[in-house]
């Protein structure tokens, strides 16, 4: 069984499952509940056959490699190669698409005779074979026929909801994006193709030592950006924060949760393992980036009022926190440590599969939440603890996960982060250690920020008073969209506790990509039941959470048995000081995030619009409502993608004037470019 499992047929099987369920689901077009069960039956099969097919394939330490040679295009193999990385993505892949296919069974109800379920069954399914196939391609033009499925598939979800022009907006824009991100890929893959003679990657691995210089810094420039847009690092992001709150819940999940993810994996995969050795600077680049991506994503999370955009910034953020992990581990290894290398290549990992966890899990109950309410302003929300009290729950676990509170995941990914950004500190020369006491200060604010944060969600959704007639309305979810929740937030759980068991079982990654630490000083790194990093700190990811669960025990016992023994306690309104209490009494988002955003006015650029409607035209003074609206400035987009977008607007203009409509022109400029080209050739 467990022959075939790792065999080939067994990894066939694992996109087999994915197709029948995307041509099941236009088969079934017509009955939307038909196409929904069969839809998330195949894509619920696949993704438990893919966890189970990753964690044989992981601890076997078995590299599989299939490739079918092409008579006709040489340079062009279908190839396929799972090592232990590859086996870990397909995990997090798998174990995020299962929650999310879960849910999306009741979450689809809602779109029955609205739009064509079918249609989305198709998309959804391709769109997770697109993944899959993107982290086992082992050819770069089969990777980025992969890559294009994975992006044309997922920008068809984005614009899924398009009675919205905003989504559809936000989907075009990701596809300008995603394609620009292709070009760059596309550039590096042939710059390595002209000096290694292949796409294939072990032998431009094998050939990487014979790269100049100059060509390696060429190709991690445009395999940064590449990649660095499809991840959503700031300044490439702007996509993201319109085009994950367009999808339906879902599917943010995935997109925010795993494909984000693929960008990550593909610097790994460039980085440590195809172009090695490489410059220091390259991952000081990363960590810079990582810094400023940590930091102003929170920001702008921060001044959000919608709840799904609010996360998407959450994203960008935890992709920074990632790059510091990720720049570590390259800095490390170019100047010596593979050790700490190591140790950094861990708590990235260890965080891009927390993040996918508590990530999905926040996508889904906002879901909900959007579900129940029909909208996605926070301003409109308030109370809905009383009315959907266990997706309050659910809400709340995964807002402290992502706020890295003990004894929840999130925390101990970003405690490995710091340990490996300390050692950095400690050991490094001048330059690169300030670029990690920068990074140690950002991660820190960002835990601060993103604590206030969400704050400012939890209590703006759940808690106080109604501030809308439609939250009167809203009930529990159904049973696939809590079982999908549920899930995810005893993985944000249990992922912390075992943290130690956990993070030893990603440390095998980085030794499978050469990252030892025998014969070096900091040879006590140990990752089991405990963190232990070199006898300089310590956590227990179970000791935490026995201590936290008896502290819970000893207060609740004193305040139940021993201070409120005699007392005699009865309910009561609250005291309003003799004015009724009302919703519009309730702190705004806007005014929660005013005093920071104060704070930071010359990064955010607030801007201030109030809108006054008057009882009388007349009359200055009497006023029947007031709306203050504030708005922050995104520093890319202001001062980079817009004008740029205005200078391609005009240019296009002028290119226009040359469409005449006579063929004979047309025909002129085919043959002076014909010309062209052919000087340039010569």
């Amino acid at each position: 069984m467990i022959e075939f499992i790792t065999s080939f047929n067994g990894f066939v099987l694992l996109f087999l499952l994915l197709i029948i369920g995307a041509t099941g689901s236009l088969v079934f077009r017509k009955h939307d509940s038909w196409a929904n069960y069969w839809n998330s039956f195949f894509s619920i099969i696949s993704s438990l056959w893919g966890l189970i097919f990753s964690v044989f394939v992981f601890i076997g330490s078995r590299n599989l490699f299939f490739s079918f040679k092409n008579p006709f295009f040489s340079i062009f193999n279908i190839s396929f190669s799972v090592d232990s990385l590859a086996a870990f993505f397909i995990f997090v892949i798998s174990l995020i698409a299962l929650f999310c296919s879960i849910y999306g069974i009741g979450y689809l109800k809602h779109f029955y005779k609205k739009y064509d379920i079918g249609f989305f069954g198709f998309f959804y399914n391709l769109f997770i074979v697109g993944m899959l196939l993107v982290v086992t391609a082992s050819n770069g033009i089969f990777f980025l026929i992969a890559w294009e499925i994975m992006s044309v598939c997922s920008y068809f979800l984005v614009v899924y909801d398009h009675h919205d022009i905003n989504n559809v907006k936000a989907g075009f824009l990701y596809l300008v994006m995603t394609h620009i991100g292709t070009s760059f890929i596309i550039i590096a893959f042939l710059l390595l193709y002209k000096f290694t003679g292949s796409f294939e990657y072990e032998s431009i691995r094998s050939a990487s030592l014979f790269i100049p210089v100059y060509i390696k810094n060429l190709v991690f420039l445009s395999a940064f950006i590449g990649f660095g847009i499809k991840a959503g690092v700031i300044p490439f992001h702007i996509w993201l924060p319109s085009a994950h709150p367009a999808a339906p819940s879902h599917v943010s999940g995935l997109m925010s949760g795993v494909m984000i993810k693929v960008g990550i994996y593909m610097m790994i995969r460039f980085f440590l393992y195809l172009l090695q050795p490489i410059p220091a600077w390259w991952g000081l680049v990363l960590l810079i980036i990582g810094s400023i991506s940590a930091v102003l994503g929170v920001l702008y999370a921060l001044t959000e009022h919608d709840i799904k955009r609010l996360l998407a910034y959450h994203s960008i953020e935890n992709i920074g926190i990632i790059l510091l992990g990720l720049g570590g581990s390259l800095t490390f290894l170019s100047l010596g440590y593979p050790n700490l290398s190591l140790l950094s290549l861990t708590a990235a990992l260890f965080h891009t599969i927390n993040h996918a966890i508590f990530k999905s899990l926040l996508f889904l109950s906002a879901g909900s939440v959007i579900n129940q309410t029909h909208t996605r302003n926070m301003e409109k929300y308030g109370g809905l603890i009383k009315y959907m009290p266990q997706t309050a729950i659910f809400f709340l676990i995964g807002s402290m996960a992502i706020s890295a509170l003990p004894p929840f995941n999130g925390f101990f990914s970003e405690w490995l982060t710091f340990q490996s950004l300390f050692q950095g500190i400690a050991l490094l020369d001048y330059t690169a250690k300030w670029i990690f006491v920068i990074s140690a200060g950002a991660l820190a604010f960002t835990g601060g920020l993103a604590l206030a944060c969400f704050v400012k969600a939890f209590g703006l959704t759940f808690l106080a008073r109604p501030r809308s007639k439609e939250v009167f309305l809203a009930k529990e979810s159904s049973f696939s969209l809590r079982f999908g929740m549920g899930a995810l937030a005893i993985l944000s759980l249990l992922f912390g506790i075992f943290s130690g068991y956990v993070s030893s079982i990603i440390k095998k990654i980085g030794q499978d990509l050469g990252l030892t630490y025998n014969n070096f000083s900091f040879s006590n790194i140990s990752f089991h039941q405990d963190l232990s990093i070199n006898n300089f700190s310590f956590v227990s990811g179970s000791k935490v959470f026995v201590l936290l669960l008896g502290i819970f025990v000893v207060v609740w016992v004193i305040i139940r048995y021993i201070i409120n023994k005699n007392q005699k306690i009865t309910r009561g309104d609250t005291w309003d000081c003799g004015t009724n209490l009302k919703p519009r009494m309730e702190i705004t988002a806007t005014g929660f995030a005013r005093s920071i955003i104060t704070i930071f006015k010359k990064v955010l650029k607030p801007s201030i619009q109030q809108e006054i409607e008057y009882h009388d035209v007349d009359s200055r003074y009497l006023t029947k409502s007031r709306k203050v609206i504030l708005t922050v400035s995104d520093i890319p987009q202001d001062y980079f993608y817009d004008p740029f977008a205005k200078i391609i607007v005009i240019f296009s203009r002028y290119v226009a004037n040359i469409q005449s409509g006579n063929i004979n022109t047309y025909i002129l400029y085919i043959f002076i470019t014909l010309l062209g080209l052919l000087f340039f050739v010569k």
